[in-house]
């Protein structure tokens, strides 16, 4: 199982190590790419073509500013692809995220929060879950743990206001 994560800029870097350790975190392997859809779009569409013939499940595509990067990956390949908007202008994203969200019929692109890297990662590990057993019990673990760390926090809120 491998997950594609293409940034189009190496200014992403910092975001996209986020999700590249969720990606390890659950024994997911992935390819990690820089291909822009403003100055490399040939090599965008030759890679999102070619992704599945490589191994690749699932795609997820971080971009800033006009981030096309998603739509064009998702509009040639029939894998998963998860739009990952990164917080670079002094729109602070927002120009991202619409860019990422506002796909048209057809072309549909799963989108997370802004640097949401954390986020990207899980869900492309709850994609593959769906054809991997090994990675919904690891899952339930995740979600499990998540839970008992709350439940530490409430109780260490209750004890510090008694």
């Amino acid at each position: 199982m491998k997950v594609a994560v293409v940034m189009g800029s190496i200014s992403d870097i910092d975001i996209v190590k986020k999700t590249v350790k969720v990606l390890d975190d659950f024994q997911v392997g992935s390819e990690v790419r820089v291909i822009s859809a403003h100055r490399t779009p040939f090599e965008a569409i030759e890679f999102a073509k070619n992704a599945d013939k490589n191994g690749i499940e699932v795609i997820i595509a971080a971009a800033g500013k006009a981030a096309h990067l998603a739509g064009v990956l998702a509009g040639v390949s029939t894998l998963p692809v998860i739009g990952l908007p990164i917080k670079s202008s002094t729109m602070d994203g927002l120009d991202s995220l619409l860019s990422v969200v506002q796909m048209p019929k057809g072309v549909p692109v799963a989108t997370v929060a802004i640097n949401g890297a954390e986020n990207a990662g899980i869900l492309a590990v709850q994609m593959l879950s769906i054809k991997y057993d090994g990675l919904k019990e690891k899952l339930k673990e995740y979600k499990e743990q998540m839970a008992r760390e709350v439940s530490e926090m409430d109780k260490e809120v209750v004890n510090k206001l008694k």
